[in-house]
This record gives C-alpha cells, structure tokens and sequence, in this order.
C-alpha cells in the first residue's frame, strides 16, 4: 500500500516515514503535503498558508524529515535537539507531540513537550536525557533558553505552527528571541492558515529567501463543510443550539463562545438538560484541560463549550458539528472556528446562530471569508422528533439477532404485549436516552412585551403618597405580604403626592380584604380603602393649547435683505480736532502678568510670622554677661572638682529583712539586704576610664565569667548553654 508514496518521482519519502503513514491508513497525501515535500523545496525556508484541517502537522513533518535524518532511515542516539517545533497554545503542542511521535516513531525520534502548566523540573530532566524533536509553547521555551535547560546549537529546522495566532496572542517578543539564539543555518518553516502582514515581516526578518507556498485558493470555502446561518429569536439563542444538537446528533460537536462567563452558563445549562458535556476556557488547569479533551477523545462526552484561544489547532475525532453560539469577530477566526471539522476527508457542518440584530455582522463575515452559507429558521421540536424517528427506522438494531440468553425474556414480552404496546414502549425508550426538543419562536416575530388586558379589577386607595417616599416598587411587595397576594393579582399603581391607587382583581378582592382585616391597615400603617368607581387621575401627554388662527392670505412680504453688495458706502463724518489743553497724558499701565507669581525665593517661615528684632536691640544672654575673655596662655577652670575631692558620704544604716517594711499586699518586708559601707574608705574606681573605650563593654566570646577573667577550657561548660544553633560534637563529653 505504502509503496506509492515511496516511489513517486515528485516527493519521494522515507522508508520508515512510509511505512508510519500507511500504518494510519494514508494513501495519497493531501494538497499541502504534496507541495511542501517538493524534492525542489528540500533545503529551502518556507512561509505556507492552507486550510485549517489540511494536514499541516504532518505535512511540516514530512517537510523536516529529510533535514533531519538525510539519508538514514533512524535518528542516532537521542541529544541536543534537531528540530524545535512552536505551537500557541498547550493543546496544540500535545496534538503536535503526538502526531510527530506516530510519524517518526518507526525511524526511532525521541519527541519531548515543553508546554506551561506542566512540571518544569520533570520537562528539564527530559531534555537532559536528549531529544530529537522538542514541541513546545514560546513562553515556557523562552524559560527553558534563560535558565540554560535547552542547548539549540544544534538546531537544523524551526518550526512555527499557527504563527498568526502566536502573533494575535503577543508572543511576538518571544518569538523574536527565540529564533535570534537558534544557529543561523537553520531550516525555518511557518504555517499559517492565513498570511497577514506581520506573519510576512516576521518571515522576511528571519528567513531566508523564504519560498511561499499557498494551497487557499481564492475561492476559501472549504469543500468537506457544510455551512448553515441559523435564524432564531433572540430569546431563543440557547433553547435554538440545544435543538440543533438534537436535530444532527453528531458524535462529537463543539460550542464556541466568546467569553468565559458564556462557556460556564450554557455548560450548567447543557448538564442540566442530560448532555453530556466538557468546557475548555482559560480559566482552567492543564490538567483540567487534558482530562476534558481526553473525555472527549474516549466518548464520555459529546459536546465541548469552549472559547476561540482554548480550543485553538486542536484536532478531535470524530467532530462532525461546529456551532457558534456567539459570532466570531473577524473572518479569520470564523475559518479556524470552522476548520475543527470536515478533517481529513470527513464531513463536518458549522451552523451559525443569528438573532435579527445580528444579521448584518453574520452577512459582513461570510462575505470576507468568501464562503457561502444556507440561510434558514433553527430546526423545531417537530423537526427534531422527525429526524429521531428517521435515525430509529434506521438503527441497526431492527435486524439484530435475538441473543440466547434473552430468547425466552422476548418470548414471553410477545406473549404478554400486543405489537403496538411493544413499539410504543420501544419508542419511548428511545425518546428518553435524549433531551426533548425546545419549542422556538417564530424569529421573524416581534417581541411583544405589552402586558395582556387586566380584566375586571376593583381600586383601593392608600393612605401613603409620594411625600411619604411611596414608589410602585415598595408598594408592590407591601401589598403582596399584607394581603396575601401576587404580582398578577395587582394591576396599575398610581402614586399620588399624599396617597396612592392600586388596581386588584375582583376575583382577589375579597381574599385581599379578609388578610387585611377589620382596621384595613397595612405595614407601616398604611390604610386601605375600597373605592366605588376607578379614580379620576389626569392623563399623561403635552397640555392642551389654544387653536391657532386662519394663516394670512395674499403673497408674502419682501424681506429686507440683511446686506446688499451693490449699497453705496455711507460717507464718513468729519470730526472736530480736540483741544491739546484738554488732552492730558496718562501713563502707560504696567503689564500685570510680566513676571511670574513666584518668582520671589521660597522660604519656610510662614507670612504672618512676626519680623525679627534688629540685633542690637536684643538684650544679652544672662549666662554669658559675667564671662571675660580668656588671656593667651592660660588654662581653663575645670567645671567641677576631682571625684577624690568629693566631701565623704555619711555611714549608711544597713537594712535587714526585719527592719525592712511589710509589703501591702503579702505582709512581708520588701527590699534587698544591702551592706554599709565604711565611711572612710575611698570610693572605688570608675570601671570604664572612657565612654568611647568599647574594650570594656562587652565580654569577648572567649572569656566566659568576669571581666578581665581567664578564657574557660575548651570542652567545659559553665551551666546549661542558652539558645544557639551549635550542632553537639560527637563523643564523650568532659566530665
């Protein structure tokens, strides 16, 4: 089977790259993959634009493939890596991680992930063991560079899936980086599925002679996608989405939001309805995220709710139903919205849902896309229930063989139930593994909000108006608890200046009096009182004016035009010269702003500070009047006398315990015994003969005990040590 793909003349594989891809059932390659394994294309840069769900994966890795194993059929031993693959987001890395590992798991790739959100000690032992292929997102590879995990000397392809979505998402920096610290003799590959602007400067900085290789022609429908503009109600944009996942019930579908807070509503919503569903936003884990596609992947769950970022470039099998449940932005995303499905020959349907006021934008997207859709009402509860009785008739499970085990369980259900009791039961059974269908509006009918009519209703007056702080909205729920209503049971209410009108129906009348009882009050002592006749209340609308007059006949009066061009200029007047005696000249006035306003230096001192006194009016110091000046020569007074020559202190009595006064509280004598001193002994020596000595106010380490004392010996210890973190020594301890 896989011998086509190795002998054709214009892009011969590898043999172990064959042999992988006939073991996935490929038996032609698809467009892309043709063009970029173009023998003339083998050794140059390429800037490829295609189709979401064109093959790009294994084309790019089909493209490398020759750079990175030249004319071996197996990579050697597993080192500094080959091939860098980048991806936008953590999905798409794993999916890359996996599609590459199937492709070059016969020639023997070691194939390692680096994506965010994982464990970064486990990804770094990974790289140290080596690998030939490393996928990886660009901050977390950024990380990897900067700490010096990853060696790119080696490097001989580059590859940058998504770049448009890399650049949308700011990684642009970080791409930038990147490809400045690979080796300049590098294979650098972008595919994108569109070519914007900054995906052609990024490539003309960073490639060389880049060669373009587009498979979009200028027609961009995709041919295996069926495209379908939904026109719903605006109230029935969720109910419309449950009814087309009914009406097509498809394997695997996935619902796109625009925001996380949608993706979190229509997920409760959807469990709640019996589908079984998995979001996929932001917001969550990788492991979150992982274990949701897993489900996906393995059929626990059949639906996916998920935002444009999370659930970009991922491929899930099976996935025949994409629905927007809000419109994309612009037309790029609504191609990558749309590209999860119809892959890889497959069949796949996008329906767009379409309120009225959003009829423009849906018709503004396709046109910018260049595809065209089929315009139609969301299916209806009798749609759905058609296309399950038409799934039903076709189940394979009309020509199933009776099992043995349960021949004689069917035997007895035909002999106690008649055909039809035994389809109706089958039917139900079938109706009921499914949510039932919603009924949806016309959605080319108006919201009619108007209330229906009230019917016959009896008015009551309260004694609160609007100078009591009376509104509609606290006297509803007041009236509601006082007389054992509803809302519906309460018809208009008219606030007054000093009372109000409240409109009850005559069928709740009598109830609504009974809860008030005989004194007619409500809360806050508000009384109730039952009027014969509906109050006359003024109606609202502009006041009514007098009739205008009969309008003049005859033709209109010629106006006066306001300038005429053609008017003679009125001459000018001679005016009488004035008498120079009367002039007087007066001086030119200063200019008030010629300076700024704070030009003046700043000062502390606040203004209304009092001025100093002059200096010669200060009366002098009283402490510096009696001092004269010193004579040259001569040695200054000390302030005070010698310690020594202190007079002597008197013999202090000493204080015993018995001598001692008892304390207030225990009764006992209070105080410390103390010894007298001899009256004529002389007055020990100062123990610090200078403040500024600091040898004298510390023990040093090695001294243990008095001052000036001898070290202790090693070994020994005076007492239990206080505190510190000295690890014991082992052995025995002097004693």
């Amino acid at each position: 089977m896989h011998s086509d793909l190795i002998n054709r003349t214009t892009s011969p594989v590898i043999q172990t790259i064959a042999d992988a891809l006939a073991a996935q059932g490929y038996d032609t390659l698809t467009p892309v993959q043709e063009a970029v394994t173009d023998p003339a294309l083998e050794e140059a840069d390429l800037l490829v634009s295609a189709q979401t769900g064109s093959g790009k994966t294994v084309g790019f890795g089909l493209a490398i493939a020759p750079t990175l194993l030249g004319d071996q059929p197996r990579f050697g031993p597993a080192g500094t890596p080959l091939a860098l693959v980048i991806a936008p987001t953590r999905e798409l890395a794993m999916q890359v991680s996996r599609e590459l590992g199937w492709l070059y798991g016969q020639a023997g790739a070691v194939v390692t992930t680096c994506v965010g959100g994982m464990d970064q000690r486990t990804e770094r032992r990974a790289l140290d063991r080596g690998a030939h292929v490393v996928v990886a997102t660009p901050g977390r590879l950024c990380d990897h560079i900067k700490r010096g995990n990853i060696d790119l000397s080696t490097l001989r392809a580059v590859v940058l899936d998504e770049a448009d979505e890399m650049l949308d998402l700011g990684f642009r920096e970080e791409l930038e980086f990147i490809l400045s610290e690979a080796p300049e003799d590098r294979r650098t590959l972008m595919f994108s599925a569109t070519v914007p602007a900054a995906i052609a400067k990024l490539a003309q900085s960073y490639q060389k002679d880049a060669q373009r290789v587009a498979t979009t022609g200028e027609a961009r429908q995709h041919s295996d996608i069926e495209y379908r503009a939904l026109n719903v109600h605006p109230r029935d944009t969720e109910n419309a989405i449950i009814n087309v996942l009914r009406f097509y019930e498809a394997k695997n579908a996935i619902v796109f939001c625009n925001t996380r807070a949608a993706v979190a509503r229509l997920t409760t919503k959807f469990t709640n309805r019996g589908f079984s569903v998995v979001a996929l936003s932001g917001e969550l884990t990788q492991s979150e995220r992982t274990n949701a596609l897993q489900a996906l992947r393995d059929g626990r769950a059949r639906v996916c709710i998920a935002t444009d970022v999370a659930a970009r470039g991922i491929d899930l099998p099976n996935l025949e139903l994409v629905i927007h449940a809000d419109l994309p932005s612009n037309a790029d995303t609504l191609l990558h919205r749309s590209g999860r499905t119809g892959r890889a020959g497959r069949k796949g349907v996008s329906a767009l849902i379409v309120p009225p006021k959003m009829k423009t934008k849906a018709n503004r997207l396709l046109g910018w896309a260049k595809l065209k859709a089929e315009w139609a009402a969301a299916p209806s509860a009798e749609e759905v229930n058609a296309a399950d009785e038409a799934r039903l008739l076709s189940d394979p499970a009309w020509e199933a063989p009776v099992p043995e085990d349960a021949a004689d369980f069917v035997a007895s259900l035909v002999e106690k139930y008649s055909a039809e009791q035994l389809a109706t039961a089958f039917v139900n059974l079938y109706r009921a593994r499914a949510s039932a269908p919603e009924d949806l509006a016309d959605p080319g009918s108006k919201d009619d909000s108007k209330r229906p009519a009230f019917g016959p209703s009896v008015w009551f007056s309260v004694s609160q108006g609007r100078n009591d702080g009376a509104e509609p909205r606290t006297l509803l729920p007041m009236l509601c608890r006082a007389g054992d209503l509803t809302k519906d049971d309460i018809g208009a209410i008219r606030v007054q200046a000093s009372h109000s009108f409240v409109e009850i129906l005559a069928s709740s009348a009598p109830k609504f009096l009974n809860a008030l009882g005989p004194d007619r009050t409500a809360e806050e002592g508000a009384v109730v009182t039952q009027l014969d006749k509906a109050p006359d209340l003024p109606k609202g609308g502009p006041a009514s004016r007098a009739p205008r007059g009969p309008k003049p006949g005859g033709p209109k009066p010629q106006r006066k035009p306001a300038y005429d061009p053609d008017a003679p200029s009125r001459p000018r007047e001679t005016r009488a010269p004035r008498d120079a005696a009367t002039v007087t000249e007066t001086p030119a006035e200063k200019p008030k702003f010629d300076k700024p306003k704070f030009d003046k230096p700043k000062t502390d001192r606040p203004k209304f500070d009092k001025p100093k006194a002059p200096k010669g009016e200060r009366p002098p110091k009283s402490h510096k009047t009696d001092r004269s000046p010193m004579k040259p020569g001569a040695t200054p007074k000390p302030k005070s006398g010698p310690k020594g020559e202190a007079p002597a202190k008197p013999r202090a009595k000493a204080v015993w315990k018995k001598d001692a006064a008892p304390s207030a509280t225990t009764g006992k004598p209070k105080g410390k015994v103390t010894r007298p001193r001899d009256a004529g002994a002389a007055p020990a020596e100062s123990t610090y003969k200078r403040a500024s000595d600091p040898s004298k106010r510390f023990t040093p380490p090695n001294k243990i005990g008095k001052q000036d004392g001898k070290p202790a010996a090693r070994g020994k210890t005076s007492g239990r040590p206080k505190g510190g973190n000295a690890v014991p020594r082992r052995g025995k301890s002097a004693k």
